[in-house]
């Protein structure tokens, strides 16, 4: 028999499991995992992430954990940079890769290369970064001395990374910590010391579903497939990969909605009470993106843009119980929350430690707390 629960209580399960509430001791290697990965295309949302989850964060954690090499920053989910555990960043890719979104004509026409163009990219960027760091400069240049890929040096250049995605998809590229501003990039096997190439999809498919479902489940494959890939995947693999789990997952309904979660994590679901505890999260927080702003249950449909806004920019939110209830931002050091029309501004205590948080990530910037 199927166990029924509340949205409410699947929210409030997501805040313990995401080390939101409580808060953890843990440090950004471990939150990192948890989350299956933090967003951080802007440096600063990976940092924040992680902050926002430790009772007493330490500047630049995730900048430390890139330099002993134990997390590394690479295109991943959707396209865009992560910060990811480096001993299971290949699961992760190889499901990327395996989805292979840049065969598709329409992702040729928009970026300007064809699949056969980027299997020759691939093998030559790997090529150019085995036991080499080049900026994104000094690898253009050497690409670009090939007449094959003289055509492409716009797309390369871009700061959006659109033809090197595809290339760490399949592992040919990493972004390599330097001390200046400049990207630099590497090829994984000469930045991770536990580097064996890509996994077949099919083995890694259940790891990393299995840490997505601890995460943000209870889910189910289409919702898993949106946060991967764009739902770039075939229903028939998604089946089958969500089949190859067997009695590790159990079906849940919630709202009337079919789910799946691990049955790990069935009883201590379902004895979940609904949470009415307010925070606040920073832009691109895992939390809202791990089931992704289309969930209604999470944020209503009539405040979605004001969350998901152009050019993929998720902005900061303020919570209560798990349900998005505000935004907020910083104005010249101020921290400005604006709560949605009819919802509760938050409790002042809130906004101390919240305040208190971000200055450490942050480290000069001062935080003076008020409510719009």
């Amino acid at each position: 028999m199927l166990i029924e629960v509340s949205a409410e209580q699947v929210l409030a399960w997501r805040l313990h499991r995401q080390y939101l509430e409580p808060l953890t001791d843990a440090g950004p290697v471990e939150i990192v995992e948890r989350l299956c990965g933090a967003q951080a295309q802007v440096a600063s949302a990976a940092e924040t992430a992680v902050a926002l989850r430790q009772r007493n964060p330490q500047p630049e954690g995730v900048k430390r954990a890139y330099s002993d090499r134990s997390l590394v920053k690479t295109w991943a989910m959707r396209g865009t940079l992560h910060a990811m555990r480096s001993s299971d960043v290949a699961e992760y890719l190889s499901l990327l890769a395996g989805a292979r979104t840049w065969t598709k004509p329409s992702w040729s026409r928009h970026f300007g290369a064809t699949p056969e163009e980027v299997r020759q990219l691939t093998e030559s960027v790997a090529d150019l970064l085995h036991g080499q760091v080049l900026s994104r400069d000094e690898l253009v240049s050497e690409l670009v001395q090939d007449k094959r890929f003289k055509g492409m040096e716009e797309q390369l250049r871009s700061g959006w990374g659109a033809l090197l995605k595809p290339l760490a998809w399949q592992g040919a590229l990493c972004y390599c910590p330097n001390s200046s501003s400049k990207a630099t990039f590497t090829h994984p096997a000469s930045f991770l010391t536990n580097w064996n190439g890509l996994p077949d999809p099919a083995e890694a498919a259940p790891a990393v579903i299995t840490r997505y479902l601890s995460a943000y489940g209870p889910a189910t494959p289409e919702t898993f497939d949106a946060w991967l890939s764009r739902n770039s995947n075939r229903k028939s693999t998604l089946r089958g990969w969500f089949a190859s789990l067997g009695e590790q997952v159990v079906e849940v309904r919630v709202e009337g909605e079919t789910r799946y979660l691990l049955a790990e994590h069935e009883d201590e679901l379902a004895a979940t009470r609904p949470s009415r505890a307010t925070h606040l999260l920073g832009a691109f927080d895992q939390f809202v993106l791990g089931p992704g702003t289309k969930d209604t249950h999470m944020l209503a449909s009539e405040h979605r843009s004001l969350v998901s806004k152009a050019a993929g920019w998720i902005a900061p939110v303020l919570t209560r119980g798990g349900r998005i209830t505000g935004v907020w931002d910083m104005d010249d050091g101020n921290l400005v929350v604006t709560p949605f029309p009819g919802e509760q501004a938050p409790p002042s205590k809130v906004l101390e430690d919240t305040a208190a948080r971000l200055a450490a990530v942050h480290g000069s910037v001062k935080v003076a707390p008020r409510v719009d």
